[in-house]
């Protein structure tokens, strides 16, 4: 890092720090995942820089989702930034970003001025940017942390990628473009459904002593969605979450991320779900999958995409689709056991495939009430996850 320390600096410069490209590219890139061009804020539409003396923090927000990254000066030995003069600035984020990815050297100098003008070089490379000042830029929710719940980063990578989905990606009720999250005892139970599929997942959470209190709520799936991209090993094995009133807030290592709670009451959706069935059938979660994606290659030329599913022996189903204009498919698979009346149902292929994809077990079971009526796929082994999808009615 000493070239860039000695190079010319700007004379008055109010803000002057070096930091290592790859850490500043990689920060950049979860940041980026909160700004949005559409905002009715225009200095939301850039980042926000600050250089203290432990470490550079970044800030990216469009009002619903907020994120901060840190990056320390020195981790386990290795030097990430040296700050000079510590401040603030807001850069264009997009334009920002561009410039840092395509950087030739492996530390980036950025130096601030007294009229906002930045100087970033690296390299043989210089830009000059026009910054905004940060006074200007919304601070992000002050929350107590003291009453926080703590999960595993992967499993709760796993609990988003299992319900969120399932949730609407219709306005028309935006409640339902949710998760529903209920905490209480030491469990956490999450909902995601719109209207046409459920998906249900259950898992055990670390809480304080001191926290007792019982939460319902709903997050947006986009943050939820947003959230598990940015999770990682290098995030550390722990996730703490504080949820308030309006704001949830994720705290994982050098990351925080904020997002607005939904407004309104989460339908109860435990009534739907059946607690008797008249036909069961476990069969290869890989199979179906494989027999309901064939199926679907002449489906999705028809409305919903739909197949027909029947038992026809003891071990036997069969999936078939047909199209006016391509024809028709039929294809018999072994099922493990089936159990119950016989059964003739029909479905979207997709919604099918999207909670097939989702299943972490050789086999499924699949629990049938009737052929209006809708069914549940669950793992063989209890994973507290419960599956819904409404059938289609065709001739």
């Amino acid at each position: 890092m000493q070239d860039i320390e000695n190079q010319s600096t700007l004379g008055d410069a109010q803000v002057k720090f070096s930091i290592a490209k790859d850490q500043l590219v990689n920060s950049v890139n979860d940041i980026m995942k909160a700004v949005s061009n559409r905002t009715t804020i225009p200095i939301l539409t850039g980042i926000k820089i600050t250089a203290g003396h432990d470490g550079i923090s970044m800030t990216g927000s469009d009002s619903d989702i907020s994120i901060k990254s840190y990056i320390p000066l020195e981790d386990e030995d290795h030097e990430n930034a040296v700050v000079d003069k510590p401040g603030s600035i807001v850069l264009q984020a997009k334009v920002f970003a561009d410039i840092v990815k395509k950087l030739p050297s492996e530390f980036v100098n950025i130096e601030v001025d007294s009229r906002l003008m930045t100087r970033i070089t690296a390299g043989s490379a210089e830009f000059n940017l026009n910054g905004l000042d940060a006074e200007e830029y919304p601070r992000l929710p002050v929350i107590d942390e003291n009453e926080s719940i703590s999960i595993r980063t992967d499993l709760l990578k796993n609990v988003i990628r299992q319900t969120v989905f399932s949730v609407s990606t219709s306005e028309t009720r935006p409640v339902l473009t949710g998760v529903n999250w209920t905490i209480q005892n030491g469990k956490l139970d999450c909902v995601a459904t719109d209207s046409h599929r459920l998906a249900s997942k259950s898992i055990t959470v670390e809480t304080g002593e001191t926290n007792e209190q019982h939460y319902n709520v709903v997050l947006p799936g986009k943050s939820l969605n947003e959230l598990s991209k940015i999770l990682d090993e290098s995030r550390g094995d722990w996730v703490n979450i504080v949820i308030t009133d309006n704001q949830v807030l994720f705290k994982a290592k050098n990351i925080e991320f904020f997002s607005r709670l939904l407004d309104g009451n989460y339908p109860d959706t435990n009534r739907l779900i059946p607690d008797e069935s008249k036909t069961d059938i476990i069969v290869s979660t890989k199979s179906l999958y494989q027999a309901i994606d064939r199926a679907s290659l002449l489906a999705k030329e028809e409305r919903n995409n739909v197949i027909k599913f029947q038992t026809i022996s003891d071990h036997q189903i069969e999936v078939s689709s047909h199209s006016a204009e391509l024809g028709r498919v039929f294809e018999n698979i072994e099922a493990k056991s089936i159990e119950g009346e016989a059964l003739k149902i029909s479905f979207s292929a997709k919604y099918m495939m999207d909670v097939l994809s989702r299943m972490d077990t050789q086999d499924v079971r699949v629990s049938f009430t009737g052929a209006m009526r809708p069914f549940l796929i669950r793992p063989t082994e209890d994973q507290g996850l419960i599956m819904l999808i409404l059938p289609v009615r065709t001739n």
